[in-house]
């Protein structure tokens, strides 16, 4: 069974568990999950529980897997993460044995939206401009 989350909630409750005294015992509970996907990482920066999702990714590498979905190349972790040696490492880890997968191209919800907005002036959806 996989969990999933959105990074920066996932940040949260980290930083929750550690002000409460409960980090090892949340970190842990994390190893039990079959697959960790974390969902558009690098949105907004992950300030100080930057170190603490290191740590937990950290913790499961060789250990479970994980899939990390971003929008930023790898060169621009280190904004995220706050730590350039930090995010290095992490990336050391989830590369090591990964399947990267690269997309390039326009985002499909952005095009999605033109061609909404181009039928609805009464344009085509082949010139993708919305027309006045």
């Amino acid at each position: 069974m996989g969990e999933g989350k959105n990074p920066v909630n996932l940040v949260q409750e980290l930083l929750q568990a550690n002000a409460e005294y409960r980090l090892p015992k949340y970190l842990k509970a994390w190893q039990k999950v079959g697959l960790v996907i974390c969902d558009e990482l690098g949105y907004i920066g992950l300030g100080p529980g930057g170190p603490l999702l290191f740590q937990l990714l950290a913790e499961r590498y060789e250990r479970g897997s994980v899939i990390v979905t971003s929008n930023l190349e790898f060169s621009r972790w280190g904004e995220v993460f706050g730590d350039a040696t930090q995010t290095a490492a992490l990336l050391d880890r989830l590369t090591h044995h990964a399947h990267i997968l690269l997309f390039n191209g326009q985002s499909y919800r952005f095009k999605e939206s033109g061609k909404r907005q181009v039928a609805a002036t009464g344009g085509t959806a082949e010139e993708g401009v919305v027309k006045n």
